[in-house]
């Protein structure tokens, strides 16, 4: 493994338990890892063993029990409830095995729509919002819809279009913020045969071309074994991790 003093986020000891009553249910029980800068690094392992949940907390959308995640050494969970979700709207990129979308809006409105909550909360030091005009957030939302394969779909709603394209603008809204890392649970996994290949080339095109990191959380083999590590996950544990 490289250096963790290199790495991009760092998780130490972490621990995650939900409660029934006074009855404690622990997930995650004591995982330790590093994700490095431009890798690509899949999570898999059994149904119910913790992946998503660990995808979560590194996403800053759960909090742990205990032990701690750094990003460029700053531990997130010290941040306050607002200045978290902040970071959350501008540095993390999602893509759910379901898209999200709003069903209101066109796609280009759900790609630029992270760009413009993040601009009403500053948004200074993130390259997509430096200038902040709605010119800038709209050509930013062009542009990653063209980089998807969508130029023909922008003023499409997400009821007409195909689930492969969905997942698709859910690729592209997570890019919107140019995001330090892309989270993506089980991005295939609601797809056909077809769909999932052409998602799968994108995000390995995104890492190969652009350097992006990506944590993926997946049972797709294939997927799995074109990252550059895997990260076996057994009773919230990792058991093992694989080149």
């Amino acid at each position: 493994m490289t250096n963790s003093r290199e790495a991009l986020i760092r998780i130490e000891d972490l621990h995650k338990s939900y409660y029934d009553g006074e009855a404690e249910l622990p997930v995650l029980q004591g995982v330790d890892l590093t994700v490095q800068p431009s890798e690509m690094l899949a999570i898999v392992g059994a149904s119910g063993v913790g992946k998503s949940t660990l995808l979560h907390i590194i996403g800053a959308l759960d909090r742990p029990t205990g032990g701690n995640v750094f990003y460029d050494e700053q531990d997130i969970f010290d941040l306050p409830d607002k200045e978290l979700a902040r970071f959350r709207n501008e540095r993390i990129g999602f893509v759910f095995q379901f898209h999200h979308l709003l069903p209101e809006f066109t796609a280009l409105e759900n790609v630029a729509m992270s760009a413009i909550i993040a601009k009403q909360w500053g948004g200074d030091n993130n390259p997509a919002l430096q200038q902040g005009t709605a010119s800038i957030i709209d050509a930013r939302a062009h542009e990653l819809l063209a980089y998807v394969g969508l130029s023909g779909r922008l003023t499409h709603y997400p009821s007409q279009l195909s689930g492969g394209e969905r997942q698709r603008v859910a690729i592209a809204r997570a890019l919107m913020n140019h995001p330090k890392v892309i989270l993506a649970d089980e991005p295939t996994g609601n797809l056909d045969q077809r769909s999932s290949e052409a998602v799968l080339e994108l995000l390995w095109h995104l890492n190969a071309q652009s350097g992006q990191t990506c944590i993926i959380v997946t049972h797709n083999q294939a997927l799995a074994e074109r990252a550059d590590r895997i990260v076996h996950l057994v009773d919230g544990k990792i058991s093992e991790v694989t080149q």
